[in-house]
């Protein structure tokens, strides 16, 4: 085997100008598709990570029997809250972890009512983390002293008509399905620049939603902020070890669209990726081609002294995958390098936060990866590419009369 390989190699470099167009070929897609997974990592942190914490966090925690009814939002007093949060925050993969209220309520004014979501939280644990708070556009974010005091979206308050400092009307289902109606005032207003979802959620204090709605001490769940997109599992795992009566979802559960709308992402790159690296393995096939033509003369020579066809075929395959290999190393050191260099420095996309409604959750720059999330997939795809195409004219090769192929002019 020695041998072949040593032979591959001289054969790949005989004509180094065609060789080195088509690695350039193979070494630009790889990174190049690196570097677009890099970045789309970058923009899965930047943006699906920004709306998984509006949402909710990426895991939560709450009281058994809570998912079969979450389609109501039930009021059920989570044990043990505090110690679940701090459990929670002594993970290292974990940002914050806070306690909060969520309900189901209306807010009128004068010009309608509309349903939202009321989600009441510990404001000195979730302010330096919250993208609520990092977007107040008007008056301030909430403090644990707060009563009778709300922040609320800018589309929701476009809704209603109402600025900074009106009072609204507040009802909200306590437990037992009561309903708890109260006058608040809009103490802030928040801008993420996504009308619809400002319009499904108004915030409060925690100490004022359990006197508002008979939760004496307690909360409903327990909320987690990580430090990226994948670490769910772990931390899932060992909460449900130390709290197995709990229940404990991460994002993907509770917000379906945001995985759906990440899959079709990465499904479109699969397909699109899978295309160039055809085009790529076309090359390698005429050149190889091009080398069976060139060479028939060669390959009869070697029929002569001894190689039967099926060894001079598989030369011609060893031809192809180390043009693949080749090219999937330098094609990894140049994806690397480049991620490396734009990671440092990040890509500033905030002038086009007003493209899409998500593109809107970007917080200023978005530093891509390294790009390996997906290196062993492409890297074992451009191998089976380049092996593909040199299938073909390791055949032509293999099935040349030695006789014949001496004789070629």
């Amino acid at each position: 085997m020695q041998l072949y390989l040593r032979l591959a190699w001289r054969n790949i470099w005989r004509h180094k100008r065609r060789t080195a167009t088509i690695l350039i070929s193979i070494v630009l897609v790889l990174g190049l598709m690196m570097f677009y997974d890099g970045l789309m990592t970058g923009f899965e942190q930047a943006i699906y990570g920004n709306a998984i914490q509006v949402f909710g966090g990426n895991v939560q925690v709450h009281a058994p029997g809570y998912q079969e009814k979450s389609d109501t939002t039930p009021l059920l007093p989570l044990e043990n809250d505090s110690a679940i949060a701090e459990s929670a925050r002594a993970l290292p993969q974990v940002v914050s972890a806070s306690r909060r209220i969520n309900t189901g309520g209306l807010v009128s004014s004068a010009e309608g009512a509309f349903p939202v979501g009321i989600i009441a939280i510990e404001p000195e644990v979730e302010a330096p983390v919250s993208v609520i708070a990092k977007n107040i556009r008007e008056g301030r974010f909430l403090t644990a002293a707060d009563e009778d005091v709300i922040v609320i979206g800018r589309g929701l308050a476009d809704a209603l008509g109402v600025t900074l400092g009106e009072r609204i009307s507040l009802a909200g289902r306590a437990q037992h399905e009561q309903m708890r109606t109260r006058s608040v005032t809009i103490i802030g207003i928040y801008d993420l620049g996504m009308a619809d979802l400002e319009k499904r959620s108004v915030y409060m204090a925690i100490s004022e939603a359990q006197n508002l709605y008979h939760l004496s001490g307690q909360t409903t769940e327990v909320t987690i902020v990580l430090q990226r997109i994948g670490q769910e599992t772990e931390v899932k795992n060992a909460l449900q070890a130390k709290f197995p009566q709990a229940e404990i979802v991460s994002w993907e559960t509770s917000f379906p669209e945001l995985k759906a709308a990440i899959g079709a992402k990465g499904g479109a790159m699969d397909v699109f990726s899978i295309f160039i690296l055809l085009i790529s393995g076309i090359g390698i096939f005429n050149l190889l081609m091009m080398a069976v033509y060139e060479r028939t003369r060669e390959i009869g020579m070697l029929g002569a002294i001894g190689l039967r066809p099926r060894q001079i075929g598989l030369l011609f395959v060893l031809e192809g995958i180390m043009i693949g290999v080749v090219g999937v190393l330098a094609g990894i050191a140049l994806g690397l390098t480049i991620n490396f260099i734009v990671g440092q420095v990040g890509l500033d996309f905030s002038q086009f936060s007003n493209i899409t409604e998500y593109m809107a959750l970007i917080n200023g720059k978005v530093y891509p990866s390294l790009g390996l999330e997906q290196l062993p997939k492409r890297a074992i795809t451009v191998a089976i590419v380049s092996a593909l195409a040199s299938l073909y004219p390791a055949i032509e090769a293999a099935r040349r009369e030695p006789a014949e192929a001496l004789h070629y002019v």
